[in-house]
Formats: structure tokens, sequence, C-alpha cells
């Protein structure tokens, strides 16, 4: 989707992006935006739309640049636009742009057969942060559906709360969705006129940039996974489900014991993958596992290669088992016509590039042609490199011959050359640090070049295995590159440091 912004617009908009965006900013300046910081601005500005729907957000909008166009403004002067355009109040929603730190929502659940009431008791809390030990309740939208024993979605008629009773009601058509609106530290919420115990959806479509802890159990977590309507919440119930597995068997592998996978998540994911009625990106997204740094973030003591195993076992079980239906799907997305850019292209694209990746970890004969065929016959190039990705999990000859002849056809282009840079440091095959070592004089690479820093330099240190090897030689790599490039640039020095 292409915008087409007049000068005036444009600069309108540029200027909401840092008065709504800037008071996350952190001194991390480099070449790029701070994402983090940006990104949590972002995930503020989109709770008002959350809250008031895209109408209101537009009246908000509409609002804001009424009274304050070509003017130096604040967040509570787009705070109060946005409340005053759709006539409510918000209390501590303010806290969002003044108190650090990630909320953790607690939800517990209950149902009552003979009222028919289904209760969501939900607790926060907000850690303490330097300058900040003690946190105030935050305002946060919960979005929440309930469905039934059939995996359908059920009609809200009303919720009590705070000695209240909140009519749910939309000119007749029934309500599916709702956003709780909570603001204490200990809040209910009672459904009223439920038939049946549901089981909660909760946090739709990522209402609120939190983290969430609730007695969904995993029985649940798989009936989610299956009929959830919300895709935010279904793909989440994956990435729940995959979590807990990893954790299992990352302690089955320091154990030593023989690994095994769970067939109901197996079952899950072959579902999803054979659906005929879900958006092949979103296919694409709920059957990838959590990354390997995301499971050693969540780990008390992180054990690189124990995750790198069980990750590698799971991807190449889902592989063997799912074989004909990756197959089919990478057959069935394949296309011969002129690239273009738009969602059915780009869904297509994602569904056939995910499922050659895992065909690929089986380092099969007949799965590296295919691939091999995938990266010939590629019409555009993030086809070709995602085929020249899946052929590179696999040490040998196929590997370096396909990067070497994908290095040959676009050695020209500054960007994709970065991009071949950061494909071979990220990689996980065995001796990783020695192939990055060779790269340093590679005649396309440049030490004085930060974009070619951070691919070849930060993508090694994305690497778990490589960078975290058990005989320390990573560590001494980048040590040995950070004292040279300390001397050229140490502004990049540093946030290589600091990836």
């Amino acid at each position: 989707m292409s915008l087409n912004l007049d000068p005036i617009n444009s600069l309108r908009m540029l200027g909401l992006w840092h008065i709504l965006f800037a008071p996350f900013h952190i001194s991390r300046w480099t070449t790029s935006i701070p994402v983090k910081v940006y990104e949590k601005g972002a995930e503020v500005v989109r709770m008002y739309k959350t809250m008031f729907g895209a109408s209101g957000f537009r009246k908000g909008m509409d609002l804001y640049f009424q009274r304050h166009d070509g003017q130096a403004v604040t967040c509570e002067d787009f705070y109060a636009a946005m409340c005053d355009a759709n006539n409510a109040h918000l209390p501590n929603f303010l806290q969002w742009y003044s108190q650090a730190g990630t909320p953790t929502v607690k939800v517990t659940s209950s149902y009552d057969e003979g009222s028919q009431a289904f209760s969501l008791k939900l607790s926060q809390e907000v850690p303490p942060t330097p300058g900040q030990p003690m946190k105030e309740p935050m305002f946060i939208p919960v979005a929440v559906g309930l469905v039934d024993s059939t995996g359908k979605d059920m009609p809200l008629t009303s919720i009590y709360s705070d000695g209240r009773v909140q009519t749910l009601s939309n000119d007749g058509h029934p309500i599916f969705t709702t956003v709780l609106q909570f603001k204490k530290n200990e809040e209910e919420f009672i459904f009223n006129n439920v038939p049946e115990r549901p089981v909660p959806s909760l946090l739709r479509g990522y209402s609120a940039p939190i983290r969430l802890d609730s007695d969904l159990t995993e029985s649940d977590l798989y009936f989610l996974l299956a009929n959830d309507s919300d895709e935010f919440n279904r793909w989440e119930a994956g990435q729940i489900l995959a979590r807990k597995l990893m954790f299992s068997l990352v302690a089955d592998f320091q154990q030593q014991k023989t690994l095994a996978l769970n067939t109901k998540f197996v079952d899950g994911l072959r579902a999803i993958l054979r659906s005929t009625s879900l958006d092949k990106e979103f296919i694409a997204k709920a059957i990838t596992l959590p990354g390997q740094g995301e499971i050693m973030d969540m780990m008390s003591i992180a054990d690189p290669d124990a995750v790198h195993a069980v990750r590698t076992f799971i991807k190449k079980e889902l592989a063997f088992q799912l074989k004909d239906d990756l197959l089919a799907a990478v057959t069935s997305n394949r296309s011969s016509e002129a690239y273009a850019f738009n969602h059915d292209s780009v869904a297509r694209r994602a569904l056939k590039n995910t499922c050659l990746a895992y065909l690929a970890s089986l380092n099969e004969p007949d799965v590296t042609e295919l691939a091999l065929n995938e990266y010939k016959c590629a019409t555009n190039m993030t086809e070709q490199f995602a085929a020249l990705a899946a052929l590179s999990q696999n040490p040998g000859q196929v590997r370096e011959d396909a990067l070497l002849d994908f290095y040959n056809k676009w050695q020209q282009d500054y960007l994709v050359v970065s991009k071949w840079f950061a494909l071979q440091a990220t990689s996980d095959i065995p001796g990783n640090v020695a192939n990055v070592q060779k790269l340093l004089a590679h005649p396309a690479f440049d030490m004085r070049n930060p974009n070619k820093v951070y691919s070849l330099i930060g993508g090694f240190c994305g690497s778990p295995v490589s960078f975290h090897a058990k005989d320390g030689s990573g560590y001494k790599f980048l040590g040995e590159v950070v004292l040279q490039l300390d001397k050229i640039n140490p502004q990049v020095s540093l946030t290589v440091i600091a990836k």
C-alpha cells in the first residue's frame, strides 16, 4: 500500500511521529531509529484506536490537527484531543508516557452455572525500575471474547463491574468482543447471560502492550489454537504451547533423556497448515517456532546449546511428520507470474518460503533438489533469497555454490550484499566463527562502513550458538573485532556490543 501525502500533511505526520513517540527516546541513536522505543510509542497510540475504534480515532486526529496545526505540542495535547473528540475520560492513561516498565496482568476465571455468570478477576503489577520503585496502576484496555464448546464466539449482553451493569449493544447487532477498561490494581468483570462455561479469548488483537498471565489450561490453549476467531490469540496460543514444549524438552535434553514431540502439538499445526479458510500469511506465522533468543531470555540460566538442540529437533521432527503437507504447500503456492506487491502475493510467498525452510532442515536429497529448483526458478528477490536461506541451513558444497552464485548475481547491489553477509553471519552451522572471520577479508566488506559491520558482526552476535560457543571462540572473535573497530568508529563498536 502506498501513501500519497502532500508536503503539508507529510510534515504534519512527521511532527506527530516525534511528538507522540519522542517521549520514549533513550540515548541510543546510531544510523537507525531506536526501534524498541518507537515500538512502545506506536503501541500506546494504537490503544487509542482500540478504545475508540477507527472512526473515533479519526475524529481525535481531526480535532488534534484543528487545534494544534503548526504548534509545538505535547502528549497531553494529543490525549486531550482524543478524549474530547470522543467525550471520554481515560484515568491513568498518561501513566504510559511517564511510568517505565511493562505491566504484568494476571487473570483468573470462574463460572457460576446457576446464575449463568462468568467472572474474570484481573490484577496488575508494574515492576520497579531505576528511579521509580513504586508504581501506580495503569489504564489497560483488555479486549475479550468468550468461545463456546463448539468453537463459536458467544454474544455478549452485559457486564457487571465496579458496582455498575453495562449493557452491550451495537444497533441491534450481537457483540462478540468487548474492551474492558482495567484501571485499578485489582478488578472483577462479570459477564451475565452466559449459558455454558466458555473459554475466554483474552487480549484480542494484542489490545495492550502487556505481559499476560492467565489460568488457561493446556487444553484451553489447544482449543483456542483450533477455534479462536481472533487470529492474534490463535497465534499466541500456539506460541505459548510451543514455548512450554521447548522448555520441557530443554529440561529433558539437559537430563540426557530421549526427546519426543507431543502429538497434539503436531496435530494442531497440521490442522492449521491444511486450513483453506485461514489467511496464508497467518498460517506462515502460526507454524513458525519461537526463536532461540526468545526462549533464552525467559530462562533463569540460559543454555544456548540445549535451546538450539531442542529447536532443531522440533523443526526437523515437524518437517518429517508434516512432510507431505509442507510439500503440498510449496507446490500450491509456487507462481511463475510477475512479481506483485499485494497482500495475496505476499501471503503466498510467506507460506511457501516458511514451508521450504522446514523441509530443507531434513537435509534429504529430494528436498535439497527442490530448494535448488526454487532458487534457480525464482522470479523475484524474496523467493530467491528465501530459497538461499533454506539451502544455507546445511553445510556442504551445495550451500557454498549457492552463496557464491547469489553474490555473483547481486554484487553490485549494496543492500543485497549486506543481506548476504547477514545470512551467513547468523548461521548456526558448525564452525561458523571461522566462516565469519574469513568474510572480514571479503572484498565487499568494509570495516569503515557501519551497515556492513552491523550486517556481519551484529548478525554474528545474533546467533546464540556461534556467538555463545562453549570454547569461547565467539567471544574472542568479537573482542578482537571491537578493538579494531574502536580505532575506526567508537560509536559503531559500542552499538555492536549493545546488540
